[in-house]
């Protein structure tokens, strides 16, 4: 049994969901791909290291991040800051010889990701990007049928992914709202996901045309606060794309959705069939084959189970559902099984910076109000 040592940088939300993946894919998957020893935490709030310690179990704890990626015995750099931070902490980590395993999205620019992945490259280290969705079960079943011809040549990928968690005019301004901090706003936040599945999916994109609108536009500078400040991002964008394979793609994102919350909904339509998908009902996958003996029924539901991918880590049958921290621990699984057994994995800085290229290409084409090729995007 190798014992894995795990450096996070960032004891918030995700940090915690990071740490807990990782408890959970060693009583799950045991300890063949590797026991996680979690070894050094750091915070800016110290507050939040100390309690790191205390309830997630981690050694020691430090509020500089920089002690994490020089430390000798810190094998895996875990980092879970704000998106700003992401470039600066991976690439020292990776100067310094470790896996990195970094949230979404890797950097804030296309530029700074290729160059992440070039020096992940040469220093041949495990390198991972949280794009959770694309180890979701559902994911990987859609991801058969197409390679596998049932949906016949695919013409169209349409999907959203929307939230109303900031509809409220009174929440005030966050890192998520200033570009210095986030790159982009529902774009970057949630857009990413859906643009990870659908490049997984489907492959690369040709180019694209995008609109962006902003509808809070000033928000409090704090809590109660009577002084606002201005929203630099986007809260709702919609995107047209070409995919080289000849498929059309209608994209869009919301963090302003009146009433939906969490809905990474997609439908991919084929010459043969089609499938539709939605986060908010995780454990269903709807298919519709036009050779079935009853095309006229439409869709027919089917419920994830031991057959699919990651699934029957779970559970044994189809019907008893798994969750959003599930996803994550096939996630963590998958980075440990790298780092311990040389296994491939899908989600890695070559990956996250085609995402990143992505990104930058739909900002650009907001900005400028054009169709704009991948192959020649410029960083917005």
């Amino acid at each position: 049994m190798m014992d894995i040592r795990i450096g996070l940088i960032g004891a918030g939300w995700m940090g915690k969901s990071h740490t807990n993946s990782f408890v959970n894919a060693l009583l799950l998957f045991g300890p063949e791909s590797g026991k996680p020893v979690f070894e050094l935490v750091s915070d800016v709030s110290e507050e939040a290291a100390k309690i790191a310690v205390e309830k997630l179990g981690y050694r020691r704890y430090t509020s500089d991040w920089k002690d994490v990626v020089t430390d000798p015995n810190v094998d895996v750099v875990d980092i879970a800051t704000p998106n700003f931070l992401h470039y600066e902490i991976a690439k020292a980590a990776l100067e310094n010889g470790k896996h990195v395993y970094c949230e979404k999205p890797l950097t804030l620019s296309a530029g700074e990701s290729q160059e992440l992945a070039e020096l992940a490259k040469e220093k041949g280290v495990v390198n991972y990007v949280g794009f959770n969705n694309v180890m979701n079960p559902a994911t990987h079943y859609i991801k058969e049928l197409i390679t596998s011809g049932k949906l016949g040549d695919i013409m169209r990928f349409s999907g959203t992914y929307d939230q109303d968690m900031l509809l409220d005019e009174a929440l005030p301004i966050t890192w998520r709202h200033i570009n210095k901090f986030s790159g982009s706003g529902a774009l970057g936040d949630l857009g990413s996901h859906l643009l990870s599945v659908s490049q997984y999916l489907l492959g690369d994109m040709e180019n694209v045309n995008a609109l962006a609108k902003t509808f809070i536009k000033e928000r409090p500078k704090s809590e109660g606060s009577s002084e606002m400040a201005e929203v630099e991002n986007e809260d709702l964008i919609t995107v047209l794309a070409n995919y080289e394979n000849g498929a059309v793609g209608n994209i869009s994102s919301s963090r302003v959705a009146t009433g939906r919350k969490n809905y990474l909904s997609y439908e991919i339509q084929g010459t043969k069939g089609s499938v539709h998908y939605s986060l908010e009902r995780l454990n269903e996958v709807n298919v519709y084959f036009h050779s079935d003996e009853e095309v006229d029924r439409g869709y027919r539901t089917v419920y994830l189970g031991p057959e699919h991918r990651g699934f029957n880590a779970f559970n044994p049958a189809q019907g008893i559902g798994i969750g959003f921290n599930d996803i994550k621990i096939l996630e963590v699984h998958e980075l440990l099984s790298a780092v311990t057994n040389g296994t491939p994995y899908i989600c890695d800085f070559a990956f996250g910076a085609k995402v990143d290229r992505t990104i930058n290409a739909v900002l650009e084409s907001a900005k400028e109000g054009k169709w704009v090729s991948l192959k020649k995007a410029v960083e917005a």
